[in-house]
């Protein structure tokens, strides 16, 4: 069953095209994948999914809606979560505040004026917090962090609106190997523990390769293959525009 369904979807800028007419349909409860070379489009597609772009055409179907052009943080409360390359949290927050945030908004609460906010959502913070590994870190100021438990930290506050389905923009950007290979556990975990849907970009082909149920190829705005990782691996279109010759 699908959760995501893109149709004939198409965005242009200044006249040079980025999206040229996607359609991709993502498959309830797997980890799938879009790959392709830089300015193949794969960020301006999660950006007009998530709502951060509007389409010149197209539609995105979410869990059977037809959700084109709704705002960010309407997707987020129909159950859509997103993370950046660039990664987006509260720098001068705590690790804690910045997970509560998100806690808090997907319960509503966050223009309860008659409540102090550090005493809301503590037991779903810290589940929260333990569940990407950063509980020990709870009162760490965000900023300092190094780049691997920055990931860490924008996706618990993904996690924190109970998403089902999550777009990760290319996870392990500016990552070590080994925290790479944390990264690609924290993924299946996630998968496996909240039955979420996740689709990421990745320039890194052996986490693509190894965690991937469904790949997407994209070249110039256009799929250019779709299909598991063996049919992907194998297919010569793909050897040729994006792995390079066997």
């Amino acid at each position: 069953m699908a959760i995501l369904e893109l149709r004939g979807l198409k965005k242009s800028f200044g006249g040079v095209m980025a999206v040229g007419g996607i359609d991709l349909t993502v498959e309830e409860g797997l980890i799938s994948s879009i790959i392709g070379p830089n300015g193949a489009g794969k960020t301006t597609l999660f950006n007009l999914i998530s709502g951060f772009y509007l389409s010149d055409a197209g539609q995105v179907i979410f869990k059977g809606q037809d959700v084109t052009g709704q705002p960010p943080h309407q997707t987020v409360r129909w159950g859509m979560g997103r993370s950046f390359q660039v990664t987006k949290i509260f720098p001068k927050l705590t690790v804690y505040e910045n997970i509560q945030a998100g806690v808090i908004f997907n319960q509503g609460k966050g223009l309860n004026l008659f409540s102090e906010a550090s005493r809301l959502a503590r037991n779903e913070t810290e589940a929260v917090l333990s569940q990407v590994g950063l509980l020990v870190k709870a009162d760490e100021v965000a900023g300092v962090l190094s780049a691997g438990d920055l990931k860490r930290l924008e996706m618990g506050i993904v996690l924190a609106t109970k998403p089902e389905l999550i777009l990760l923009d290319e996870p392990n950007c500016g990552m070590s190997a080994t925290e790479t290979s944390s990264t690609i556990e924290l993924i299946r975990t996630i998968n496996r523990d909240t039955s979420a849907t996740v689709l990421f970009t990745e320039h890194k082909m052996d986490m693509v390769f190894s965690v991937s149920s469904r790949i997407t190829v994209m070249n110039f705005g256009l799929v250019i293959a779709s299909g598991p990782p063996e049919e992907i691996r194998n297919n010569k279109r793909v050897q040729d525009i994006y792995l390079g010759e066997s």
